[in-house]
């Protein structure tokens, strides 16, 4: 979708009041020790102090764009005067208009499976929606005869903006159980594939097991359905093996591209270290919860078989609950233009993440704009480049907030 269109809603009036805020100090890593077999060192994040680079740290102003929302789970633009907006649970798919108001559209809501973190979660917009009005969705849904599984569904909004139809599921078959660990965010990257993260549904043996769709990040062609070309295991016997991108993985909730191309996600520890990974196509991420499922093992677990890959950043302890997450673009970003932004549930605030020119050595800025509106849950850049920020509230308290930065 052009940028024109994105400016045209970010750039209209909001409601709620405004609130500028410097965005406090940054919050120096710890030098990571090397890893044996590691494709890239870990970092983790310390509680030192300083400012940091010559860039200016912009003061951000942050306004309710959208609220009276449950469980808000992703948000996205759909035209100049619109927001798609995902609910987790209940099952909602709202639309806000520009002037913040919102209705819900009508679609087969009886359908998706809710239960825990699992219910309406992942969504994406096609590029060509101005003329296909094609989405995609990834949640929870009841099979016929009873059941449950998460799936990926292609969606068709009609004109109105009021139904949306079910064109056809794209990939089914991502486990669940009691709705634990249920992933799951979309991402279409820049060379036209559907990237899936998802959750291992609290099963041990997921993770490592590249015949399931738990625990991996995957990639298909967003039309089809069929696992994209390029794939890693695109030759592999069997067919689920084929959608998988990576492996070893715990929960990811977070998928972004950078501006070099390269594809990054963010998932949830147990206790200790969240992370941020950046994607290498065949990658192990070390996550083995076995036997059972014991969160006890690292979870970049350096003593299985093969090359596991390091994070890029950790968490340590205690574990923020890194959730959706996007690069930031934009001179008046000043020190966190090309930031990775990851918003945070259990820390209820937004990391800024800013690597070096390889992709390492982050520093992180936590503004205190952002720490005083609850879990957050997912973060969308507009066209104009200020940022969407979904939160998890419950019993209509959810929001969406624009903040726009002023320096």
């Amino acid at each position: 979708m052009g940028s024109r269109l994105l400016t045209a809603f970010a750039s209209s009036s909001v409601l709620g009041t405004a609130l500028a805020v410097g965005s406090g100090p940054a919050i120096v890593p710890v030098a990571p020790a090397a890893a044996s077999h590691a494709v890239v060192a870990p970092t983790h994040t310390r509680a030192s102090e300083t400012q940091h680079g010559r860039a200016p740290q912009p003061s951000l102003v942050v306004r309710t764009k959208v609220s009276g929302l449950t469980h808000a789970w992703d948000v996205k633009q759909i035209d100049g005067r619109r927001l798609l907006i995902t609910e987790r649970d209940p099952a909602r798919l709202t639309i806000a208009r520009r002037n913040g108001s919102t209705y819900d559209v009508r679609f087969p809501a009886g359908r998706v499976w809710t239960s825990g973190e699992t219910g309406l979660m992942g969504l994406e917009v096609d590029p060509g929606f101005a003329r296909n009005d094609r989405f995609y969705t990834c949640s929870g849904w009841l099979l016929p005869g009873g059941g449950h599984d998460v799936r990926v569904n292609a969606w068709k909004l009609n004109a109105a903006r009021t139904r949306a139809r079910l064109v056809k599921p794209l990939l089914t078959g991502l486990p669940s159980t009691s709705g634990r660990h249920g992933g799951c965010r979309l991402l279409i990257s820049s060379d036209g594939a559907l990237v899936v993260g998802t959750g291992d549904a609290a099963v041990g043996t997921n993770p490592q097991d590249q015949r399931s769709l738990g625990g991996k990040t995957l990639r298909l062609h967003r039309k089809s359905g069929k696992p994209w070309s390029a794939n890693p295991f695109i030759d592999a016997r069997s067919r689920t093996k084929r959608y998988v991108l990576t492996y070893g993985h715990r929960n990811v909730q977070g998928l972004a591209e950078r501006r070099d191309g390269s594809l990054w996600a963010a998932e949830h520890g147990p206790d200790v270290d969240d992370e941020v990974n950046a994607i290498v196509p065949g990658g192990d991420y070390g996550w083995n919860p076995v036997p059972g499922y014991n969160e006890s093992v690292p979870m970049t677990d350096q003593g299985l078989p093969g090359r596991q890959v390091e994070a890029r950043w950790s968490s340590g302890s205690p574990t923020l609950a890194t959730s959706g997450a996007g690069f930031v673009a934009g001179k008046k970003w000043g020190r966190y233009r090309g930031a990775l932004a990851v918003a945070a549930l259990k820390s209820e605030r937004v990391l800024f993440l800013k690597f070096d020119r390889a992709g390492r050595n982050p520093r992180v800025f936590a503004p205190a704009a952002l720490q005083r509106y609850g879990r957050l849950r997912t973060v969308t850049q507009l066209g104009n480049n200020n940022l969407l920020v979904a939160t998890d509230g419950v019993d209509g308290q959810g929001k969406i907030l624009l903040v726009k930065p002023r320096r």
